[in-house]
């Protein structure tokens, strides 16, 4: 097995696409910085953060944001959003706040675990969980952040085996 790259263009990407909801929805001097960290453990079984430069199918990655806000005002109505990277998907249960909004168009969020409903060969309609698989980004609600406060979000998410989807694309 390869091991799956993180370009740089694709870490910038993941950074841009936090600004750009502090852009739209609020206001004053918020700062954004994103990590990457590959999940380890210790021979005590104890968990590790190494700089994800590069990681294996299977591996897991946890991604965290930080928002400061530099400016003298309070910015209210911070949203912060986070692609899910092609080749990896969103592990559940690991997302920091644990109310998380979740998005399979990068457009429209609901909370997680996402539903829909799904006819049965019978021909019942059921409501069944969206597999983590298919989400494409994370939102959370920050909203008001004091002027030199800061917020950090964070979720992990596994590398998929080359060659399985990730997700179903539209």
């Amino acid at each position: 097995m390869h091991p799956h790259r993180f370009a740089p263009a694709v870490l910038a990407l993941v950074a841009l696409t936090f600004v750009a909801p502090v852009a739209a929805r609020a206001q004053g001097n918020v700062k954004v910085s994103m990590t990457a960290h590959r999940i380890t453990t210790t021979d005590r079984g104890e968990e590790r953060l190494v700089p994800a430069e590069q990681a294996r199918p299977g591996e897991t990655i946890e991604y965290r944001a930080r928002y400061h806000n530099e400016g003298d005002a309070a910015v209210r109505q911070l949203v912060a959003s986070l692609p899910i990277p092609a080749g990896t998907e969103y592990v559940p249960g690991s997302a920091a706040p644990a109310q998380v909004l979740a998005s399979l168009d990068g457009k429209t969020f609901a909370p997680v675990p996402l539903k829909r409903r799904v006819r049965l060969a019978d021909g019942r309609e059921v409501e069944r969980d969206v597999p983590a698989r298919e989400y494409k980004a994370l939102r959370w609600t920050i909203g008001t952040l004091a002027a030199n406060g800061e917020r950090t979000v964070r979720a992990r998410m596994r590398v998929t085996p080359v060659g399985v989807a990730s997700r179903v694309e539209d």
